[in-house]
């Protein structure tokens, strides 16, 4: 299997410091702060790219089940929102809410909403992400 990389650099101290984050070899650079972070700054943050991670990993795996069981999607929108929280008194991921609009000929919204679970269950982020207390997912049809 493959192995991916990201990196980051931070500069400075945390309220005033600003780091850069590069995905890949470049294929997406983004600047990030405290403010982007923790407030509503300018710039990406670590949370962002977990959700960006986790809805195009969820989307895939989605896509992998309705294909596997004869029902290839036209299409799979997801998003991920990712909560952070303080929690024990430190900034924590608490809760991931997924959200999934599937284009589907031949399917059911409960048929839809049973699959979207099972690719959750084997979503390869929604795994390493397993220690997130709240996991949920709002899966429909277009």
């Amino acid at each position: 299997m493959a192995t991916r990389n990201g990196s980051a650099e931070w500069r400075g101290d945390l309220k005033g410091g600003s780091g850069k984050v590069k995905v890949g070899d470049g294929v997406f650079e983004g600047n990030y702060s405290f403010s982007s972070r923790f407030e509503e700054g300018e710039g990406t943050n670590p949370e962002e790219l977990i959700g960006a991670a986790h809805a195009g990993c969820f989307a895939m795996a989605l896509s992998l089940v309705l294909t596997e069981a004869d029902h290839p999607p036209e299409s799979i929108k997801a998003e991920a929102r990712v909560h952070l929280r303080i929690v024990d008194s430190l900034p924590t991921i608490a809760k991931i809410d997924l959200e999934v609009e599937g284009t589907v000929p031949g399917i059911d919204e409960d048929a839809f909403r049973s699959y979207a679970e099972k690719a959750k269950d084997g979503c390869v982020v929604s795994r390493a992400l397993s220690g997130v207390p709240e996991i949920t997912l709002d899966a429909h049809l277009a």
